[in-house]
C-alpha cells in the first residue's frame, strides 16, 4: 500500500535523448557503462530528507507555501507518514542513497531525552524500510545550526553546555548511521563561525572545535564505524565568517589538529561559489591535497548573490566538476548529493520528481561529457606539454639546488626567457566539443 502521495506517477524509466515525456530519464541510465563503470556506480545519486520532504517553502519574507499531509511536523505518525513517502519517491527515481540530518526525520522533544527518543524511534522505522528497499544511506549528519540555542555555535559556542549538547547529538546521528550502514558521516558548521570579533575569542573558539572534530574521529573508531568523516566547506550564510570558509581553510585547520588523514571534504557547488571559486577548482584543490570525499551538487542564483540552492541545470559547470571528479579516481564511500530545493512557487509533487529527474539528466550528460573528454586526451596532453620543461633533467637540477644556483644558472647561460601562450581560449573551445 502507497501513500497516495505520488498518485498515479510511475517508476522513472529511461527512455532515451528523443524523448519528451517529462517523467523520463533522457540521458541518465543508471547500467550504461562509462569507462568500464556503470553510470549510476560513477554518480551515486542521494536524495537529501531536508530540501525534499522536511522544508516547508518558507523565505525571509513568507512562510510556507507547501502543503504536504505530514505538516506539521511535531509527532511521530507524521514522521513516519514522510519516510513512508520518501522511500515512495527514492524507488520511483530509483536513486540509490539518501540522506539526512536528524531533525529532518524526527519531531522534536520537550527535552534532548524526548528527542533522542524520538530518534531512535524513527530511526529503527527507517531501518525496517530500507530493509525491503534497494536505497542507502550515503551519510547521516546533525543539525547544530536551525534551533536558537546554536545560535553562537555549536562546537564554538561560548556556553560550555551547548558544546556538551552538541556532542551528544552528533554521539546519537553517528552511531545512527552505523546503524543503517551509511558510508559518510558529515559535520557542516553552520553557525560555527562568528558575527563580530567584538565579543569572539577566535583562538579559543578554533581550539574547541578542533577537540571537538577530534572527538568524533575517536568515537567513529570505538563503534567501528569504517565510513569517511566528512567536513562540509562554507564561507558564510548564516554567519558573516564561518571556520570552514573554503578546501583550503579546511585544509589547514586539520593539518593544524592533526586530522588531514581522518577527514575528508564534502564539497558543494553553491559554496564554493560564494567562497569566490569554481566547483571545479575547489575539487581539483581538495583532489591535489588529499581529502576529496563527496560532493553535495547544486546551483546559485548568480544574479541574486547568495545560496539558494537549485537544482542543477547548467551541463558545462557540470561537466568541469565531475571531470576533476574523474581524474581525482571518482568517488569511493562518496557521491551526488542533491543538496537543492524545489522553487517555494513548485507546489506539486510532480514538480519534485521532476525537478530530480533533470538534475540527474544534467549529471549524466556532465559525467559522460568529462569521461570522452579523458579519453580523448587532449586537454591532459596541452597541459602536460604546458609543464613539459619540469620533467627534464636541468629542471630537477634547479629544484635540487638553491638561489645561488639558479643565479648561476641565469648568469652562466645567458638566459632571456619569452612568455609562452598560456592558450586558454583553444582550451576552452576544445571543451566546447564535448559539452
Amino acid at each position: 500500500m502507497t501513500t497516495g502521495f505520488f498518485g498515479d506517477i510511475e517508476r522513472v524509466r529511461f527512455e532515451g535523448p528523443d524523448s519528451t515525456n517529462p517523467l523520463a530519464y533522457r540521458h541518465y541510465d543508471p547500467d550504461a557503462v562509462v569507462m568500464g563503470k556503470r553510470l549510476e556506480d560513477h554518480l551515486r545519486f542521494a536524495v537529501a530528507w531536508w530540501h525534499s520532504f522536511a522544508w516547508e517553502g518558507g523565505d525571509p519574507f513568507g512562510g510556507m507555501t507547501f502543503e504536504r499531509p505530514w505538516h506539521p511536523q511535531n509527532d511521530m505518525g507524521r514522521a513516519r507518514l514522510k519516510a513512508d513517502v520518501a522511500f515512495e519517491m527514492f524507488d520511483l527515481l530509483g536513486v540509490p542513497y539518501f540522506c539526512w540530518h536528524e531533525a529532518d526525520i524526527r519531531p522534536e522533544g520537550t527535552s534532548f531525552a524526548e528527542s533522542l527518543h524520538n530518534f531512535e524511534s524513527i530511526i529503527d522505522y527507517i531501518g525496517e524500510k530500507m530493509q525491503t528497499a534497494s536505497t542507502r544511506l550515503l551519510w547521516g549528519t546533525a543539525n547544530l545550526f536551525s534551533h536558537r540555542r546554536f545560535m553562537s555555535g555549536a562546537a564554538t559556542n561560548p556556553d560550555p553546555d551547548i558544546f556538551a549538547y552538541a556532542g551528544a547529538t552528533v554521539k546519537a546521528c553517528l552511531e545512527a548511521t552505523h546503524r543503517l550502514g551509511g558510508e559518510n558521516y558529515v559535520l557542516w558548521g553552520g553557525r560555527e563561525g562568528y558575527e563580530t570579533l567584538l565579543n569572539t575569542d577566535l583562538s579559543r573558539e578554533l581550539d574547541h572545535l578542533g577537540r571537538f572534530l577530534t572527538m568524533v574521529v575517536e568515537h567513529k573508531h570505538k563503534i567501528g564505524f569504517k565510513g569517511a568523516i566528512l567536513v562540509e566547506p562554507k564561507p558564510q550564510e548564516p554567519s558573516k565568517h564561518q571556520y570552514d570558509f573554503d578546501v583550503a581553510t579546511c585544509y589547514g585547520f586539520l593539518k593544524r589538529y592533526g586530522l588531514e588523514n581522518d577527514v575528508q571534504l564534502n564539497i558543494e557547488q553553491g559554496h564554493a561559489i560564494l567562497a569566490g571559486h569554481s566547483f571545479e577548482h575547489e575539487l581539483a584543490l581538495a583532489a591535489a591535497l588529499g581529502v576529496f570525499g563527496s560532493i553535495d551538487m547544486n546551483r546559485n542564483d548568480y544574479q541574486s548573490g547568495w545560496d539558494t540552492d537549485q537544482f542543477p541545470n547548467n551541463v558545462p559547470e557540470v561537466t568541469l566538476a565531475y571531470y576533476e571528479v574523474l581524474k581525482a579516481g571518482g568517488f569511493t564511500t562518496g557521491g551526488t548529493n542533491f543538496d537543492a530545493k524545489l522553487r517555494r512557487q513548485s507546489l506539486d509533487p510532480q514538480d519534485l520528481i521532476a525537478a530530480h529527474i533533470g538534475a540527474m539528466d544534467v549529471c549524466a550528460r556532465g559525467l559522460k561529457s568529462a569521461a570522452a573528454m579523458i579519453e580523448d586526451g587532449s586537454l591532459e596532453a596541452a597541459r602536460a606539454e604546458r609543464y613539459a620543461g619540469w620533467d627534464t633533467p636541468r629542471a630537477k637540477t634547479m629544484l635540487d639546488g638553491n638561489l645561488e644556483t639558479l643565479s648561476a644558472m641565469v648568469l652562466d647561460e645567458n638566459l632571456d626567457p619569452q612568455p609562452r601562450s598560456g592558450r586558454q581560449e583553444i582550451l576552452e573551445n576544445l571543451v566546447n566539443r564535448f559539452v
